[in-house]
C-alpha cells in the first residue's frame, strides 16, 4: 500500500482519477477537484477536506476514518462498501448518492439533507443524525442502534427492520414512515404508551 503522511493539496485536479490502495494519513485537501474519479481500497485517516468535488466519484472499499469534510459535493457518488467510522460531514451536498453496504459508525451527518437516499443494511451504530432531513430515505435493516435522531425528518422512510435499539426517539417526525411491529412499539413507549 502506497502511504502519504502530512501532506497538503490544494487547487489540483484529480477527475478521473483511478487510484487504488493508497493509504493518506493527516494529509490536508482543500479545493480538490476528484470528480468522476474511482478509488478502491484507499483510506483517509485524520484527513481534512474542504471545498472538494468528488461528483459522480466511485468509492469502492475505501474508508473516510475520524475525518472531516466541509462544504465538499458528492452529486452522483457511489459508496460500495465503505467505513467512515468518526467522519464529520459539514455543510456537504450529498444527493443525489448511492450507498451500498458498509460501516458508517459514529459518522456525524448533523443537519444534511439525505431524502430519499438509500441506507438498507448500512451500519449507522450510534451515528449523528441530529437534524437531518430522512424523508423517504430507504433505511430497511439498517443498524440505527443509539444512534442521535433528535429533530430528524423521517417523513416516508421506510425503517422495517432497522435496529433502533438504544435510539432516543423523541421530536424525531414519522409521518407516513414505514415501520414493522415491533418499531411502532418503541416508538409508542418513547412517547409514554404503555404496550401490552
Amino acid at each position: 500500500m502506497n502511504q502519504v503522511t502530512e501532506r497538503r493539496f490544494s487547487g489540483t485536479d484529480r477527475a478521473l482519477a483511478v487510484e487504488e490502495r493508497v493509504h493518506y494519513q493527516d494529509c490536508v485537501f482543500h479545493d480538490v477537484d476528484w470528480s468522476e474519479s474511482t478509488l478502491t481500497a484507499c483510506t483517509f485517516e485524520r484527513c481534512e477536506f474542504g471545498n472538494v468535488r468528488f461528483n459522480a466519484a466511485t468509492f469502492e472499499r475505501t474508508a473516510f476514518l475520524q475525518s472531516t469534510l466541509r462544504r465538499c459535493a458528492f452529486f452522483g457518488a457511489t459508496f460500495d462498501e465503505c467505513k467512515l467510522t468518526g467522519t464529520t460531514f459539514v455543510d456537504c451536498a450529498l444527493r443525489p448518492l448511492t450507498v451500498t453496504g458498509g460501516d458508517w459508525g459514529f459518522v456525524s451527518l448533523r443537519g444534511h439533507n439525505l431524502a430519499g437516499i438509500r441506507f438498507g443494511a448500512l451500519r449507522l451504530r450510534e451515528a449523528d443524525l441530529t437534524g437531518a432531513d430522512l424523508s423517504k430515505a430507504d433505511l430497511r435493516g439498517a443498524d440505527l442502534s443509539s444512534a442521535r435522531l433528535k429533530g430528524a425528518v423521517l417523513k416516508g422512510a421506510d425503517l422495517r427492520g432497522a435496529d433502533l435499539d438504544g435510539t432516543p426517539l423523541r421530536d424525531v417526525d414519522v409521518t407516513g414512515a414505514k415501520l414493522d411491529i415491533a418499531q411502532a412499539a418503541h416508538f409508542a413507549r418513547a412517547y409514554g404508551a404503555i404496550v401490552g
